[in-house]
């Protein structure tokens, strides 16, 4: 009963955010940008409590096997900290930020649709986390495409990174260990994506760095 309070919570938190992204006439640049911020702290939150889910029942076999560089993600150029974050100019850290989103796509349209036959005894709540997470993307995607229409950075040209994988595997094990690499590679973008943004929010106000 608690787990269910708490994804018709989340999918309602995601609803009036998704709500907020309709309009932006209206909206100041520094609104849409803790709209977008909010966003992206839950999605990196969901995606941390589906890990924890996942390594429920299971030791987490992807979190031993997985290295930075095995991520489909690792060939695009990220900043090593937040200082270098810092310098980066407000269209580049919008432009990272997207096309960390962007590549993952595919992956989670193959995550969602491989969830609900996951052999695992939490199946039905990572299932349904595993959608909630690919809508918060969909969400999230839109709102960025505002605030590059409101910042007027269209021109912007996003990093292309092919994702080749079509399924998890056949045995228990494999699927086990490609879900959670697939969802730990996710996790730790997506907490890259809510840092760009932070500090893409953080310069915009004109706030001083120790601050950010």
């Amino acid at each position: 009963m608690v787990r269910r309070s708490q994804n018709h919570k989340l999918t309602l938190a995601v609803a009036v955010l998704m709500c907020v992204f309709v309009s932006i006439d209206g909206v100041s640049l520094n609104d849409l940008l803790e709209r977008v911020s909010q966003l992206s702290d839950k999605l990196h939150s969901l995606s941390t409590s589906l890990t924890n889910d996942l390594d429920s029942h299971f030791p987490p076999y992807g979190g031993r096997l997985m290295r930075p560089s095995m991520c489909h993600t690792a060939s695009l150029q990220i900043p090593n900290d937040k200082d270098q974050a810092l310098r980066l100019p407000e269209n580049e850290l919008l432009s990272l930020a997207r096309s960390l989103l962007l590549a993952w796509s595919d992956p989670l349209a193959m995550l969602s649709s491989e969830a609900n036959t996951l052999p695992h005894p939490e199946r039905n709540a990572i299932n349904s986390k595993t959608r909630q997470l690919q809508d918060q993307t969909n969400s999230l995607g839109a709102g960025l495409e505002r605030l590059v229409h409101k910042m007027g950075t269209s021109s912007e040209v996003l990093s292309s990174l092919p994702f080749n994988s079509n399924d998890l595997g056949h045995d228990k094990i494999s699927r086990l260990v490609n879900f959670h690499f697939l969802l730990s590679c996710f996790r730790r973008d997506s907490h890259k994506i809510d840092s760009f943004l932070k500090v893409l929010r953080c310069r915009t106000s004109k706030m001083q760095p120790d601050m950010c």
